[in-house]
């Protein structure tokens, strides 16, 4: 009798164990399917360093879930949602505990984006990376040598090297590292266009063609332009022309422009004043975009070696001097008397 009592017993036990162990099981699954307390659209951030059990301890104490045992029960039984990574998370309501936990696991962090606009300068660059707070910022402690070397660049200056366009990156990147990565950008699109460039282009190499594309970048705000502009000053080089464009002389003055070109500072020699120097300036004079790329090594074909802002945006082009000062006449008697045409005569 005492046998069969405790077999009976053992059986009630077993019973009892696997009973729990099932409703253990399914309430498990339960919760981990289940939404996450998040009632609104909020951003959740994992610390670079935090370990699963303090992911679990932050969640339970922002009342995003209410069972941090079963989180630790899930870090046993589904090892890989405790591979998490740090950053910023949106997270979203209805999303389910499981959700959240691949998510972080996956390292689906929340995406920002920086532009960098064409034409603008490094120096703006540099402003606008300051203001962006949730990037790491490493620029301000560095001069533009300094800057150079720590990315392993190789020019002048850092004038031109970042290619114009919208980067994504998250919380906790630094500037240096989007910097990196405009700076790859750059050099992939410039060497594949350089590789496909018009032949017979009076040009020795990409960084004199990264120069070409600054200027064209600054003289013209229409598009479809561009490889006009670009034709007229490729033909000026091949025929010893000198560029006489005024942004370069507008870049050589520095901080001693005004918005104000004068006959003496178009007289006055800098190393990037083309009224006065031969052949393209020293270095880019802005950050450029793939479109201004493209042009300067496609530049349009004509005869047009002139033009002047017509004052909408876009410019007269002209093939002859004669005509060059018919247009600067016309459309520089609609302007202010310091208003000067891009390149002169």
């Amino acid at each position: 009798m005492l046998i069969k009592r405790l077999l009976i017993v053992l059986l009630v036990v077993s019973v009892l164990v696997a009973g729990a162990f099932y409703w253990g099981w399914n309430d498990y699954q339960r919760f981990m399917s289940s939404p996450a307390n998040v009632q609104d659209e909020q951003v959740f951030k994992i610390e670079k360093g935090t370990y699963f059990k303090s992911l679990s301890d932050k969640l339970e104490q922002e009342s995003i879930i209410d069972k941090p045992l079963y989180l630790r029960i899930a870090s046993r039984l589904e090892p890989g949602l405790t591979q998490i990574k740090a950053g910023e998370y949106r997270l979203n309501a209805g999303e389910s505990v499981r959700d959240l936990l691949l998510k972080f696991s996956r390292g689906d962090t929340l995406k920002h984006h920086f532009t960098i606009v064409e034409g603008t300068r490094f120096s703006e660059l540099r402003m606008a990376l300051s203001g962006e707070a949730r990037l790491v910022q490493r620029l301000p402690e560095l001069s533009d040598d300094a800057l150079m070397e720590e990315l392993g660049l190789e020019a002048p200056s850092p004038e031109g090297l970042f290619l114009a366009e919208t980067y994504q990156f998250e919380t906790g990147m630094t500037d240096l590292e989007l910097l990196a990565r405009a700076n790859d950008h750059l050099e992939q699109t410039l060497n594949k266009a350089w590789a496909e460039r018009s032949a017979e282009l009076p040009l020795d190499s990409p960084y004199e063609a990264l120069t070409l594309a600054s200027i064209v970048e600054k003289e013209t705000g229409v598009p479809a332009e561009r490889p006009r502009i670009a034709g007229v000053f490729v033909r000026r080089l091949e025929r010893g022309m000198r560029l006489q464009t005024d942004p370069t002389v507008i870049y050589g003055m520095g901080e001693a422009y005004d918005g104000n070109i004068r006959r003496s500072d178009l007289r006055k020699p800098t190393p990037y004043n083309t009224y006065t120097i031969d052949g393209l300036p020293p270095t880019p004079i802005a950050l450029v975009g793939p479109d201004a790329i493209h042009a300067a090594l496609n530049p349009e074909a004509g005869e047009w070696l002139y033009f002047v802002a017509k004052g909408d945006g876009s410019h007269q082009f002209s093939k002859t001097l004669a005509e060059h000062n018919r247009a600067v006449a016309e459309y520089q008697l609609k302007r202010k008397q310091n208003y000067r045409s891009s390149p002169g005569g």
